[in-house]
């Protein structure tokens, strides 16, 4: 059975062990982890809005020819949580195959000891940016598959 990406399970362990009071700092480390949009993307043509986030967060998971994930993020810099959580998809998703992408635990930041250090509203907006990249990713291979 597929694993996560190991990027990503080194990142999740990173935070499980660390202690509360610096997982916050941590966190918006990886805020800075977002890369900027393609070129011709600014207006998130082809990109899915993630209402579940309390700001404008748009994001796109592509299924490449040479089977990997691609993901797009736009998060405004106001909302530094959020864009963490954009962050670590970005770095701990990097040249995923479809199968490790859908292997990530939905609870993934419930394990990274997330939900004691940040409010649970935010908890929920993450968990809905790794829903919806699932679903796209899933969506694309049920597409290519027929």
């Amino acid at each position: 059975m597929p694993e996560m990406p190991s990027k990503l399970a080194e990142i999740v362990d990173e935070f499980a062990a660390a202690p509360r009071d610096v997982v916050l700092e941590m966190l918006l480390e990886y805020s800075d982890a977002v890369p900027p949009l393609p070129a011709g993307q600014e207006g998130h043509e082809g990109m899915e809005q993630v209402p579940e986030c309390q700001t404008p967060f748009f994001l796109r998971a592509e299924v490449t020819p040479e089977g990997t994930v691609r993901t797009l993020f736009d998060c405004p810099p106001e909302a530094p949580t959020t864009r963490a959580f954009a962050g670590i998809l970005a770095e701990g998703l990097a040249g995923a195959s479809p199968e490790q992408v859908l292997a990530v635990p939905d609870d993934l930041y419930q394990r990274m000891g997330l939900a004691q250090a940040i409010s649970p509203l935010r908890v929920r907006g993450g968990t809905a940016i790794l829903g919806r990249l699932k679903r796209q990713v899933r969506e694309q291979i049920a597409g290519s598959a027929s």
